[in-house]
């Protein structure tokens, strides 16, 4: 049997003497404990460290869960060290538990040996019963394999603040700054980022700052009380190598506002945004909300499909449209998207994917859109659609997207996921001057024989002209009904819409030649095994491929970004390995597109949890093709994915 090793398999247990090169900690209480600003300003320490770091916001889709219940948990998981960071962990070396709740759904994801710190203040009778605890596990042994540090956080709280004259449910608010300033002695952190913040945060309400910045110092004190005599150490993580500029952290919510912003100044347009707010992916509304003086026009529209048709509006009146949503939405708006393809204007259309269908699980990730984005209107309405694999690289991918559609006057789909889009990592802004522009050019003169105006004759790309509307002279009209050849005048001819459908197919088939080859992320170019991935499961099958390769084993990472349509020479790479391998959290969308287009046995391995997937999972598949190839342990390969019910298909 293969030894299946964690993200920080590099990492001591709190136990160990030896210093890790990664460490996962995970912050979980209820949602109204502040766990996701917990994490987030851990993660701004973090980064300001000079560690590599991913994170992992879980929260619940109730707007407010019974407090203290299973099901109002939130948790923030971060990965952070002095090496090379490409997912947010599989299994926590530090468990953060507000209440029994939180302990009794997050403590079976623990490392062996692991440290759990509790708020035995929390664990209360009828905070047990809440969460089907029938004894108090802080005390009945049932922990025995982790290491446990358990201390009343709220009555420490309490006394921290109390010179403030805080009432007490106010005071306990500044819980998880005390908690925070303990996670920030642990790892050698800074505390002055942090009171600059909140001084910034309550500077109507200096009361509140002094309150929250005392409870800070507060844990962090308490730290080295307790390292006199518990499993707690104070623990230093190098900062991690990195090439000389600006650096900053970014979620994918705000990597694909940036980009979609870049993208629109180098086409040399203003930008409409038309949005209505849906989870997960309202942040990019909120965030577009504040580059006005970029020449960004935000507008919050009634519903889904008056958003995309005001993006629409705004494309046929010379700027770039943009709208976003996420699945339920994105259905919604599939019929404006038909006359966007039919009209042949520029648009971009984001879709932070979360479980479905319907409402599903909206606060959760998957990537269950994949036919929806690319086969899923009436009609025969192809479109490009692009993915991106991380926040950061959301901000490319956005460019890319913006690109496309000004390029090819077209509607163009940009895939991310609410793991893309709530997680955070370090990014390198690049020097704008490294892009290049790709400026429109409005068509400002008749372009017809014996000065007519031809709205939709094409050129050598099957592309047809962008007229601004009141330019003089140049009247034309589209719409959603059939067009004639050229004049765009209305027609029903059987030839014509022949024609017509084979011509906007031609064009979107045409891009595959604007966009780059499709290279191997990780590996040889042909070979027993290629793990193929698209979207957010980067960074898991990456860490479980080079652990492979550093086994010896024959396995090699291609990860696809243009998804449609596909880059021209991924068939031939796909038919140089004996085994095609796809993990998706879906169950196996793009499987069957690899399957429909090139003729390959492209095999599932599918998960629709609502989690991502951990590197252990994809390892545990990788295996299966291997029988009696051995670890560094001298163990067999063949891994028992029967030990992991999420997993599908994956025999070969």
């Amino acid at each position: 049997m293969a030894t299946i090793l964690a993200d920080s398999d590099f990492a001591a247990t709190p136990r160990d003497n030896s210093v890790p090169e990664a460490v996962v900690v995970r912050f979980a209480g209820d949602s109204g404990d502040g766990m996701q600003l917990t994490g987030g300003q851990f993660t701004l320490s973090t980064a300001l460290a000079g560690n590599d770091l991913a994170t992992f916001p879980d929260f619940p889709a109730e707007i407010r869960a019974p407090q203290g219940t299973l099901f109002g948990v939130s948790a923030f998981q971060i990965n952070f060290g002095s090496t090379e960071i490409s997912t947010a962990g599989d299994a926590p070396d530090v468990l953060v538990a507000m209440n029994p709740a939180a302990l009794k759904t997050n403590v079976g994801a623990l490392k062996p040996s692991g440290l759990i710190i509790a708020d035995s203040g929390e664990f209360s009778k009828r905070n047990l019963e809440k969460a089907k605890y029938e004894s108090n596990p802080l005390e009945d042994g049932s922990l025995s394999k982790w290491d446990l540090l358990a201390f009343d956080i709220s009555a420490l709280t309490l006394e921290s603040v109390k010179p403030f004259g805080l009432g007490n449910k106010e005071a306990l608010r500044c819980k998880n700054m005390w908690t925070l300033g303990l996670a920030l002695w642990m790892f050698d952190r800074d505390r002055a980022p942090l009171i600059d913040w909140l001084n910034a945060k309550f500077k109507k309400n200096p009361v509140l700052a002094e309150a929250n910045i005392a409870a800070l110092n507060a844990g962090h004190a308490y730290g080295e009380t307790a390292e006199l005599s518990g499993p707690l150490r104070k623990l230093h993580l190098d900062p991690v190598p990195s090439d000389p500029g600006l650096y900053r952290t970014v979620t994918g919510a705000e990597a694909v506002s940036l980009g979609l912003v870049a993208g629109a100044q180098l086409a040399g347009l203003p930008m409409f945004f038309g949005g209505y707010p849906i989870t997960p992916a309202s942040a990019i509304l909120h965030n577009l909300v504040k580059m006005k003086e970029f020449g960004v026009t935000t507008f919050q529209a009634e519903d889904e499909i008056a958003a995309i048709c005001s993006a629409i509006g705004a494309s046929y009146a010379g700027q770039l449209g943009v709208t976003s949503s996420s699945g339920p939405g994105i259905a919604l708006k599939g019929e404006a998207m038909g006359l966007a393809i039919m009209t042949e204007l520029p648009l971009v259309i984001v879709n932070s994917q979360r479980g479905g269908p319907s409402t599903g699980l909206p606060t959760k990730t998957e990537q269950s859109d994949l036919y929806q984005a690319v086969y899923g209107r009436n009609g025969d309405a192809p479109m490009p659609v692009i993915a991106a694999r991380s926040p950061s690289d959301a901000f490319d991918c956005a460019i890319e997207a913006c690109r496309i559609a000004v390029q090819y006057m077209t509607p163009v789909m940009l895939l991310t996921d609410g793991y893309i889009a709530n997680a955070a990592e370090p990014w390198q802004v690049p020097d704008p001057a490294t892009f290049a522009p790709f400026p429109v050019t409005f068509l400002e003169e008749r372009n017809g024989p014996d000065g007519s105006l031809l709205p939709f004759k094409r050129d050598e790309n099957g592309v047809r002209p962008w007229i601004k509307p009141g330019t003089p002279g140049m009247m034309h009209r589209i719409g959603g009904i059939e067009k004639a050849i050229d004049t765009g005048n209305i027609d029903y001819a059987p030839a014509t819409h022949q024609a017509q459908t084979d011509a906007r197919k031609a064009k979107i088939d045409g891009v595959a030649k604007s966009i780059p080859a499709q290279d191997v992320n990780l590996g040889t170019t042909s070979g027993k095994l290629v793990v193929v991935g698209w979207g957010s499961t980067f960074g898991p099958i990456h860490q479980a491929v080079r652990r492979a390769r550093a086994k010896g084993i024959d396995v090699s990472h291609v990860h696809v970004r243009h998804i449609w349509p596909l880059p021209e020479n991924l068939g031939d790479l796909l038919r140089g390995f004996d085994n095609v391998l796809v993990p998706e959290m879906n169950t196996g969308q793009f499987k069957t597109v690899l399957r429909d287009q090139y003729l390959v046995d492209a095999r599932p391995l599918t998960k629709t949890s609502g989690q991502p997937f951990t590197i252990a999972e994809i390892e545990a598949a990788i295996a299966t093709f291997f029988d009696g190839i051995s670890d560094n342990e001298g163990g067999d390969l063949a891994a028992d994915t029967t030990q992991l019910p999420s997993i599908k298909g994956v025999n070969p």
